[in-house]
């Protein structure tokens, strides 16, 4: 008091003249905000400079500050945007409890001039927990005289959500005994209620037991459940009362844990068994079992914990007695806690300069605020700081206090001042709290920005998604403050025709580099450009490293075959002497893949063939071979089909096709070019000479073959005449017998098809396996031949 009578009358102007400008600010509406409650950290709250009437620039050149009355900074303000921001995830039922609507104060703090604005955070309670029983079962003792209609309170479950959210209603599992209904407490809670619909007979069933459900009201809803177990008793006609309830006491928040503060007592009529009472809580909420505890036998009440005044000023707890027989009573106990100086006064600073330049009178070092959580004189507090230093402290708008300097620093005789801020509290005894704040005399923009690394390389794989993050170019400043906030950038390359900024993009902010479009290995293996690290000191400084990006081949080209061309008009045919030797090299099949590495080493396979075992393809060379001697009754025209496969993950293939054709040398008169197109005329021709021949030389060997029938039938009937009319048995032709043809003996009968082809034009016999004899002559049609003659 004495330090305030001795201030000069120019200060006391000044004071008057602010506290008159800041009851024009108190007197400005408060803005309510609404946020969801576990939001993530940095969530957007509102736009707080266009709520102001401000522009984002004017609120960091006002060194804007977001103040809360909890002394816990959860809210944050960019400079950049205006917007308020959250600075960590909110649980609304750990800051508010059962409370509802979850409001948290605030004030918005502004320099030159200094002004307050007052704000509200509604915080928005989501389903995030379900019903929950105290107890997994519940046990409930039923007298076996109850009646229907009969009502028993059951313990309710805690829902930690509010509104819509908590606790709705319960139900209970179907039965023909009870049903349930939900029921509200004095304090608006929600607790079930057990309802007899029929008359119990303990002889019949001893025990019923019931699931008890408990709902909330979210979307979807959440549900917890309890098992009921109901025990069905003897007569108790006495429920327990409390002597004196309400019961109604004070105890100090500076009482020890386990300290007894009430002993209460409930009468019961009865004898025996039912007059015997136990004492426990009723419906009560975990704050309140965490707190208190009550003995069962004595009904004394002790404390679990300590407690806090400014936490909860009062408790209102619900007791119950119960005897023997299950009856029970209720009570209740009105507990008020007494506050005692037992919280330090507390300094929260909001703002703090701890660089301040030289000759600069009336420079805010630092708003800070104090208070303390005692009520009463126990609340009040006074804030000085030491004398003979240049500066003063000035009270702005309630407990809020600024620091400025009372006159010009001087660098040169003192770079550092140490200042205490001593705040104290008039309870009794009193309690101080001091906080230091250290000034020094600001720096200059004397150091560039230097890269973490001389050159950096980074590499991204081809065909790459858009916008991908392919590294980050990271520098740092020895400055501090606005000297040491650097801003990256890209230089032009070297080579005119990299057109980089259809490339990439770089962050200004923390040099994370991006690609804008996909890349391709085989356009553009690699490419170099530089980038520039920039400070924001006056004059700025700068440095630049260079960046290599190496795009990583990825497996993307199929396989191409140069030969054979699979898109030529005309076919190849490759030509196969039937004379040649197992492992003759038959073609080789050539292709390239435009990947690298492992991605374009190429294997070959064979899929599929007319004959499968009588070729080969080497898998790295592809080279077709035979794997056998060939034979007369291999096919004289092969197709095959070859795979080209490369090494990639997955791989990629593509498929040849190679007709072959079988012939006796390569100098066989009749075999066609497949490049040399022949004149249909002349095939015509061609074919029509073959079968003239062939008409002629059937023809020539059906007569004789008649005339060879009649001769050997003739000459068996003149034997059996000249044998005197006995007729020999039928039977097989002799052994040895004359070839058509002339060419030799056959040991058995066979039986030949010679087909005249149509659809060439070279002239083919078909000798066919031996087939059952029969005499005579039969001419049979083949699809394959135009004309078909068999002998046997």
């Amino acid at each position: 008091m004495e330090k305030l009578g001795r201030i000069h009358p120019n200060r006391q102007v000044i004071t008057f003249i602010l506290m008159m400008v800041l009851d024009q600010v108190c007197s400005q509406p408060t803005t309510r905000y609404s946020i969801l409650e576990e939001s993530e950290s940095g969530s957007f709250v509102a736009h707080l400079a266009k709520d102001l009437g401000l522009g984002a620039r004017e609120l960091a050149a006002r060194s804007a500050r977001v103040l809360s009355d909890d002394y816990k900074q959860r809210l944050l303000l960019d400079p950049e945007t205006g917007d308020l921001l959250l600075r960590e995830k909110l649980d609304r039922e750990e800051l508010c409890g059962s409370v509802d609507p979850c409001v948290l104060p605030f004030q918005v703090s502004l320099e030159k001039p200094v002004q307050y604005f007052q704000g509200e955070l509604l915080i928005q309670d989501i389903n995030d927990h379900a019903p929950e029983f105290p107890d997994r079962e519940l046990l409930l003792k039923i007298l076996e005289n109850s009646q229907p209609g009969a009502q028993f309170s059951l313990k309710l479950a805690q829902d930690l959500d509010v509104g819509s959210n908590g606790l709705q209603q319960y139900t209970v599992s179907p039965n023909s005994h009870f049903h349930v209904l939900t029921r509200n407490n004095s304090e608006g809670k929600k607790y079930p209620e057990l309802v007899q619909d029929r008359a119990l007979d303990r002889e019949e069933q001893a025990e019923l037991s019931l699931t008890l459900t408990a709902l909330d009201g979210g979307s979807p809803p959440r549900s917890g459940t309890a098992l009921v177990r109901i025990l069905i008793v003897d007569v108790n006609d006495n429920a327990p009362e409390f002597v004196n309830s309400p019961y109604e006491v004070q105890v100090l928040e500076s009482s020890p844990p386990d300290s007894l503060f009430l002993t209460v007592l409930a009468r019961d009529a009865d004898a025996g068994n039912f007059g015997r009472v136990s004492y426990g809580l009723f419906q009560a909420s975990d704050e309140i079992q965490q707190t208190f505890s009550i003995n069962e036998t004595t009904g004394d009440m002790r404390l679990k914990k300590k407690l806090d005044f400014e936490k909860i000023k009062s408790y209102h707890v619900e007791i119950e007695a119960i005897d023997g027989g299950g009856l029970s009573g209720k009570g209740s106990v009105m507990i008020e806690v007494v506050d005692v100086n037992d919280n330090a006064p507390e300094l929260t600073i909001s703002s703090l300069t701890s660089s301040v330049p030289e000759n600069a009178p009336e420079t805010i070092i630092s708003i800070f605020r104090v208070g303390d959580r005692d009520s009463g004189e126990n609340g009040k507090v006074v804030c000085s700081i030491p004398e003979n230093m240049p500066f003063i402290l000035k009270s702005t708008f309630k407990n809020f206090y600024t620091l400025v300097t009372e006159s010009p620093l001087d660098r040169e005789s003192r770079t550092e001042y140490n200042i205490t801020i001593t705040v104290s509290d008039l309870g009794t005894p009193r309690l101080t709290t001091q906080h230091t704040i250290t000034v020094q005399v600001s720096d200059i923009n004397d150091n560039a920005p230097a890269f973490t690394q001389t050159s950096y390389t980074m590499f991204v794989r081809e065909n790459n998604s858009p916008a991908l993050h392919i590294g980050t170019i990271s520098a740092t400043d020895s400055d501090s403050g606005s000297n040491a906030h650097i801003t990256y950038s890209l230089l032009p390359p070297q080579d005119p025709q990299l057109a980089l900024t259809s490339l990439l993009s770089i962050n200004a902010d923390n040099g994370q580099l991006f690609a804008l479009r996909a890349l391709d290995y085989e356009a553009l293996k690699a490419f170099e450009f530089g980038v520039r690290a920039t400070d924001q000191g006056s004059p700025a400084l700068s440095s630049q490293v260079l960046v290599r990006v190496v795009v990583m081949d990825d497996n993307d080209n199929e396989p191409f075959v140069l030969y054979p061309l699979q898109n030529a008009s005309t076919p190849c045919t490759e030509l196969l002497p039937r004379a040649a030797e197992p492992g003759y090299l038959v073609t080789k099949v050539v292709a390239v893949d435009r990947d690298s590495g492992q991605n374009a080493w190429l294997s070959f396979q064979l899929l599929k063939a007319t004959e499968p075992g009588l070729f080969s393809v080497w898998a790295h060379n592809g080279e077709v071979r035979t794997t056998r001697v060939l034979s007369e009754r291999d096919v004289p025209k092969h197709r095959l089909v070859l795979l080209v496969k490369d090494n990639g993950d997955p791989p990629r293939s593509a498929s040849v096709t190679l007709q072959v054709l079988l012939v006796d040398g390569f100098s066989q008169p009749y075999l066609p070019l497949p490049e040399v197109a022949q004149d249909p005329a002349e095939e015509g021709d061609v074919l029509t000479l073959y079968l003239v021949i062939a008409l002629a030389s059937v023809s020539s060997l059906f007569l004789l073959s008649v005339l060879l029938f009649v001769g050997v039938r003739l000459c068996r009937r003149a034997r059996e005449v000249s044998l005197g009319g006995f007729s020999m048995p039928d039977g097989h032709f002799p052994d040895h017998l004359v070839d058509v043809s002339g060419a030799g003996t056959l040991s058995q009968s066979y039986q030949y098809e010679v087909c005249l082809r149509g659809d060439s034009g070279t002239g083919q016999f078909k000798f066919l396996k031996p087939m059952i004899p029969n005499p005579g002559i039969e001419i049979m049609e083949s699809p394959q031949c135009r004309d078909s003659f068999v002998f046997n």
